[in-house]
């Protein structure tokens, strides 16, 4: 398992497991991260990530990033 934010931009990955606390974990839950869903970094742009979530393009921080493991 490795964070989201070293994975490979363009290739899908499956979410293993999601990190930190109960907010941070309702918050990503809120944004479609889900353990089993997948997900694909898009682009990285001044250490934030744009991922592709459930059809969806989603912003989010490299220190969120870190927290989600593919």
């Amino acid at each position: 398992m490795i964070p989201l934010s070293m994975a490979d931009a363009g290739r899908p990955q499956i979410i293993r497991k999601i990190g930190g606390n109960p907010e941070v974990r309702r918050h990503l839950e809120n944004l479609g991260f889900n353990v089993g869903g997948e997900v694909c970094v898009v682009s990285t742009l001044g250490g934030n990530l744009i991922v592709k979530v459930k059809e969806s393009r989603v912003a989010v921080s490299e220190e969120l990033a870190r927290r989600i493991m593919v």
